[in-house]
Order: structure tokens, then sequence, then C-alpha cells
């Protein structure tokens, strides 16, 4: 075991992506980092050269005795876990009435029951450390739901739901919870790491089909930058007051603004019925 005091970073999905340029950067500020992937040979350039700092691991989410042997070895190398960052997962578009039942199970596998069961193994050693950051990537599609996009967002709607309940058990023990939902990043998400359905319903060629296709088309062209995202979220760990949401890129700001302002007006031009529901005192 290390006697380094460097807080210890812990990242899932690590082969490319946001991932990848978190690992990247982690080591960069001199923190410790278990960066894992399902093929731990596609990270090992990421730790080449820092064997005293890092470890790359096989993980596989979806694997609890993979996520049981992970945390075993990063706790037998470094003994704590100070952040854990829930990035592994990957897209599916499809008409919510065209989507294919395996697929769809597959992403909750993936996006949610792993996500989840990754957070189960590491609240332990977090817990009698009485401290840690739990960071979540979600998306803007965890606030908003977008065409094609419905099983996508209902996953990262679940991780949001779920956040905010995690936070309210461990923020008192000291243990902090934040979801970073990006927009569009040029992490070449679309083209690697999205998976479709077809539409073939003609009902639906302007809206779900419409928008397959322009996200097949817009990887290598999108604003957000990951190494900034990435330089982000380190930030948000050095905060005294960390946020629970962190909303990345003009896109998502502005679109997650809009979303919950009419939200917002929705529920207030029908206070009188929703009032009216309870019980006459």
């Amino acid at each position: 075991m290390t006697t380094d005091k460097k807080p210890v970073w812990f990242i899932t999905g690590c082969s490319t992506g946001f991932g990848r340029e978190l690992a990247k950067e982690v080591l960069k500020k001199g923190y410790r980092l278990v960066a894992t992937a399902r093929d731990k040979a596609k990270i090992a350039d990421i730790v080449a050269g820092s064997d005293e700092r890092a470890l790359a691991l096989t993980l596989d989410v979806t694997r609890s005795e993979q996520i049981d042997e992970a945390v075993r070895a990063a706790q037998e190398k470094f003994g704590t876990i100070d952040v854990l960052v829930n990035n592994a997962g990957y897209g599916y578009q499809s008409s919510v009435e065209e989507g294919d039942e395996a697929e769809i199970r597959a992403q909750f596998d993936a996006n949610v029951f792993g996500l989840f069961a990754m957070t189960r193994a590491v609240l332990p050693v977090m817990r009698q450390a009485k401290s840690g950051h739990i960071i979540n990537i979600t998306s803007v599609a965890g606030l908003i739901g977008f065409p094609s996009s419905g099983y996508y967002s209902a996953s990262k709607h679940a991780v949001e739901g779920w956040s905010d309940s995690l936070l309210a058990e461990v923020s008192p023990l000291g243990i902090n919870v934040t979801c970073v939902e990006p927009g569009p990043f040029r992490t070449d998400w679309a083209g690697r790491s999205l998976r479709q359905t077809a539409s073939h319903i003609d009902d639906y060629a302007e809206t779900a089909a419409a928008r397959m296709k322009t996200t097949s088309g817009y990887s290598g062209t999108q604003p957000g930058d990951p190494v900034r995202a990435a330089q982000a979220m380190i930030a948000l760990t050095e905060s005294a007051n960390p946020p629970r949401h962190l909303v990345m890129g003009a896109f998502g700001f502005d679109a997650v603004s809009k979303k919950l302002k009419e939200r917002l007006e929705q529920v207030e031009a029908w206070k009188e019925t929703t009032l009216g529901t309870d019980f006459p005192q």
C-alpha cells in the first residue's frame, strides 16, 4: 500500500471519451488514479510510468465479481477511494415504439444497474473515511427527453433521481454527490458508443428518425471540449460547496435552463388543481 496522501480517484470507462481525458488530467494534477476499462490494454498508456500513483484494472460494471475485485485491488494499493466517477455506459437510440427489448435491457444493465452496483461497492470505503465524492456522468438527456432518446434518457433520469436519494443519505456522513450533465462534447460518443434501432414507421420520420440521422453525422464537430470538462470535474471536487448538478456546455445550459423554467411555469399554472387534490381542511 502506498503512503501518499493525495486523493485517490476511481474512474470507470477510461478507454475513450470523458473517462480517458479525466484519467489523464487526474494524473497531471498529481492525484492518484485507479483507471478501469473492459479491456485493460486500452488504458495501459494512461498509467505508463506512473506505477506508484496509478493502477489500471479490467472492469465491466455489469459483472459484480469484477466490481468486487477492482475495489479490493484499489484498497490494497492505495488504502482508500476518495472520488468515484461512474462514467461507464453508452447511448441507445430508437423511437419508443420500436425499441428493442434486448438493447433496452442491456443499456440499463450498464448505465443504471452497473452504476448502482459500483457505488454500493465503494460506499463502505467512503463511510469508513467519513468523506468522499461520487460523480455520476449522466447527460442533458437526464433532465430533458429528446426524440429517439427515450430509453437512453430514461436510464439517465433514473440515475438523477437515485442520486437525489443517495445524497440525502450520505451527505450527513461527509460524502458529496454530483451528477455531471454534458451536452454535445467531442468524445466520438456517436461514432463509438452509440447503438441504434432504425425507425421504419413513417409517423416518426420527422422526429425519432430525423434525429438519429443528425446524431450519426454529428460526431467530431460537437462544441464541447472533453479536456476542459475533465478539468471542471476535478475543480468541483476541490470546492468547499460542490454542486449537486453540473451541466456542461452552452447547449446544455440553455436547454436545461429553458426546460426547468417551463416545468416550473406548468406547476404554478396548475397550482389550484394541485392543491385541490388534498382533503379539505
